[in-house]
């Protein structure tokens, strides 16, 4: 038998959205525009049992619809929409200049720490070193040791001898009688 790929399904849509986001309460405007857009995707991509989860917006769209806040979403919205197997992605079918931007700036940050972390230099071995210098070394460690302990032992002494104060009451005469 041969096996099924899933079909890519492309079409773009002009979304009219003013009539549903009027119709719930001015702060929810744009999230009730999003479920909108969600629905009618739902609808003419026709997926299974209208389930709105398997719709995904693009982020750049999603903040686009959000650019001018929760009270005031456009008034309609022209999007390309991708079905591929169940799930159904949509985006912009022209994209603005400053989301171009947006992408750009975005994937030139992320390409730089990737170079920054791939390519992995070769280690230096270190250079083995003679009996003199492994001696001064491990005095230079014990010296270190011994100071820090004289430190701590400064620093506990201090704090052994400072008045701890107590911490105010709050006197509340009102609540007397």
């Amino acid at each position: 038998m041969a096996e099924t790929t899933p079909k890519l399904l492309e079409r773009e849509y002009i979304i009219p959205l003013k009539k549903s986001y009027l119709k719930g309460p001015r702060y929810e405007r744009t999230s009730k525009a999003i479920k909108t857009i969600k629905k009618f995707i739902a609808r003419h991509m026709k997926v299974e049992d209208r389930d709105t989860s398997k719709v995904k917006l693009d982020p750049y769209f999603n903040n686009e619809i959000w650019f001018r806040g929760k009270t005031n979403p456009p008034t309609k919205v022209k999007v390309k929409a991708v079905k591929e197997g169940g799930i159904v992605s949509v985006g912009f079918v022209e994209i603005p200049d400053r989301v171009k931007f947006a992408k750009a700036r975005h994937d030139k940050f992320h390409k730089e720490t990737q170079k920054g972390a791939s390519p992995k230099p070769e280690e230096e071995k270190p250079e083995e070193k003679s009996e003199g210098e492994r001696k001064e070394e491990t005095e230079k460690e014990q010296a270190v040791a011994v100071q820090r302990e004289m430190q701590a032992k400064q620093k506990a002494n201090v704090e052994k001898h400072t008045i701890r104060k107590k911490a105010p009451q709050i006197r509340r005469l009102a609540m007397k009688k």
